[in-house]
C-alpha cells in the first residue's frame, strides 16, 4: 500500500468513526449501502422495463414515480435521488446525459459506463444528439423529436424504451433479456433477437 492509499484509508476510517459517533450513520448502514450499490446493475432496470411493457398499472406508476416503481420491484432507493422515467414514443426519443459530471441512476442501472462520464459524450449529446445516436447505429426518422435530458445530483433519469412489435407473447424474463443499458439511457433502441 502506498502513502496515498494509506492516507485515504485513514481518512475514510476517521469519517466513518465521526459519522458513527454523531449517530448519523452506523457501520451496518454503510455496509448495507455498499451491498445495495454493488448489487445494482442494468439488469434491474431491464426488469422494470419488461414489467412496464406487460403491466399497464406498473407502467403508469413508473412514469409517475420512478422511485416507487423501483421499490415495488425490490430495488432499495433509500438515500438515492428521486428517479424520473421518460417514455420513448414514435414521435419522441429521450437521450440522458449529465452535463456536469456523471449523475446516473445507479440504484437501477449500476455504475455508469465510462463513456457516459466523458467530456466528449456530455458536450456532444447536447450539441449534436443525432450525431451521437448515429455513432451508436441509432438512426431515427427526421420526424422524431430528440429531447436531451440532464440527469443531476437532485434528480436522476432513465428511459422507458419502446417495445419492439415483434415481442408480442414474450414473458417478462425474455423481454428483460433484450433490454440493454444503452436503451435505458437513450443511445440505443431495443432490438428483438427473434
Amino acid at each position: 500500500m502506498n502513502i496515498l492509499e494509506a492516507d485515504s484509508e485513514r481518512l475514510l476510517a476517521a469519517l466513518r468513526g465521526l459519522l458513527a459517533r454523531k449517530e448519523l450513520v452506523t457501520a451496518d448502514d454503510i455496509a448495507e449501502r455498499i451491498r445495495v450499490t454493488d448489487a445494482a446493475s442494468p439488469g434491474q432496470g431491464a426488469r422494470m422495463v419488461a414489467r412496464a411493457w406487460l403491466d399497464p398499472e406498473y407502467r403508469e406508476l413508473m412514469l409517475r414515480d420512478g422511485t416507487a416503481a423501483a421499490e415495488a420491484m425490490g430495488i432499495p432507493m433509500r438515500g438515492a435521488p428521486p428517479l424520473g422515467v421518460l417514455e420513448n414514443t414514435a414521435e419522441l426519443h429521450h437521450l440522458v446525459v449529465c452535463t456536469l459530471c456523471s449523475c446516473y441512476p445507479r440504484a437501477v442501472l449500476g455504475y455508469p459506463p465510462f463513456w457516459f462520464k466523458s467530456a466528449a459524450y456530455r458536450a456532444r449529446a447536447i450539441r449534436d444528439p443525432r450525431g451521437v445516436l448515429a455513432e451508436w447505429n441509432t438512426v431515427l426518422p427526421a420526424s422524431v423529436q430528440i429531447r436531451v435530458v440532464d440527469s443531476t445530483a437532485d434528480y436522476r433519469w432513465m428511459v422507458l424504451p419502446r417495445r419492439p412489435a415483434t415481442t408480442e407473447g414474450w414473458d417478462a424474463e425474455r423481454l428483460a433479456s433484450i433490454v440493454r443499458e444503452g436503451d435505458m439511457i437513450g443511445v440505443t433502441v431495443v432490438q428483438a433477437a427473434g
